[in-house]
Formats: C-alpha cells, sequence, structure tokens
C-alpha cells in the first residue's frame, strides 16, 4: 500500500498559488505497516485559533526556517515530539488556502509503526490515529459545503472514535487518497452527493 503511494507521490506535481499571504505547513505522518494509520491531533481548546479542532501536526513558517519542509518537521516536533530523522518524507501535496487565509503546504511522511509520540500540552490535547482505510471505504458522517473563490467543494467529514475529521484536514486528506490511491472521492460538486450537505 505505502510502496503504490510512494509510486504515485514521485510523479505527483502539487498545485502552488502565486501568493505572497502568509504560509504554513503540516505533516501528513502515515505509519510504516500493512495497515498504515494517519497521526492526528485535536488541538488545545484554550487556542485563539482551531481551538479543540482535529488536524495534522503543523503550523505557521517562522522567517528562520529555510523552507516549508523544515516548518513541518519543526512543528511536527514541537507539538507531538516527532524527530525529523524518524521521517521519510515523500512529497507535498498540492498547496491549500485556509479560512485565515494561510497558505498551507501539506507534507506528506512515513513514520516507524512504533513511534511513541508525546503532545505538548500548551497546543496539543491529544494524538490517535486513523486506519487510512477507513478513509479509502469512505464512511462519512457527513459532507460539508466548501465555497473558495466562487467554486464550492464538497468535502467529506468523518467521525472516528468521538473526533470529527472534517474542513482542511479532511480535504488534504481526501487529496491524498484520491492522489496516491485512486480512491475517486469527489469533491467538486456532483448530484449524487447534493442530498447528504
Amino acid at each position: 500500500m505505502l510502496d503504490q503511494l510512494r509510486e504515485k507521490l514521485s510523479r505527483y506535481q502539487g498545485r502552488r498559488f502565486d501568493s505572497r499571504v502568509r504560509q504554513a505547513s503540516v505533516l501528513i505522518a502515515l505509519t510504516d505497516s500493512d495497515d498504515p494509520h494517519v497521526i492526528l491531533t485535536k488541538r488545545a481548546a484554550s487556542l485563539s485559533t482551531h481551538g479543540g479542532e482535529i488536524a495534522f501536526p503543523g503550523g505557521r513558517h517562522d522567517l528562520t526556517d529555510p523552507d516549508l519542509l523544515f516548518t513541518a518537521l519543526r512543528e511536527a516536533h514541537e507539538e507531538v515530539g516527532l524527530l525529523p530523522e524518524d521521517v521519510e518524507v515523500l512529497a507535498p501535496l498540492g498547496q491549500v488556502m485556509s479560512k485565515h487565509q494561510l497558505q498551507v503546504t501539506p507534507w506528506v511522511g512515513i513514520v516507524p509503526a512504533s513511534i511513541q509520540l508525546t503532545p505538548s500540552p500548551d497546543e496539543i490535547e491529544s494524538i490517535f490515529t486513523v486506519p487510512l482505510r477507513f478513509f479509502l471505504e469512505d464512511q462519512r458522517h457527513h459532507t460539508d459545503q466548501i465555497r473558495f473563490k466562487g467554486m464550492t467543494h464538497f468535502v467529506p467529514a468523518y467521525e472516528y472514535d468521538g473526533h470529527i475529521i472534517w474542513g482542511l484536514t479532511a480535504y488534504m486528506l481526501i487529496e491524498l487518497l484520491n492522489i496516491g490511491f485512486d480512491a475517486d472521492i469527489p469533491m467538486k460538486p456532483r448530484p449524487e452527493h447534493q442530498h447528504e450537505c
């Protein structure tokens, strides 16, 4: 499964925005196993933005960061204790724009299945994993309509172990599944999904 992902991402060129807005990066970390899991965090409720939401480790690009990959790895280390040397970086996905006008670059990486992570209490309430196959089966909780630059995207939201995975996090996950595993989960307006919104 992960070999297929490596091969697909080696040939993938994601979209890039020609923009001068603030930058951020996240790490979509998958465990190295026959049944890979994706690592997600529940952000601390006290945070000023996205408090209590489910997200990938990541954050804003600092001026001292040499590039956006460094940002993703630095933030993952700060938030969940993931060492950069434990990440096999595959590739970036297409850039996305957050509702706070941050231009976000998601990086896909593979980490050892036995990795031990520790949440930074100031930023992260908890860390959990979800099997990739759960998302591939597309057992959505509901579908959100997200408007961006005059277009509507239909983004699935999922519930797993009491956590709702939605919004930009779900959008990036679906892009990963569609590119890496030919999942064909739609994010454009299609009649068969209109009733689920």
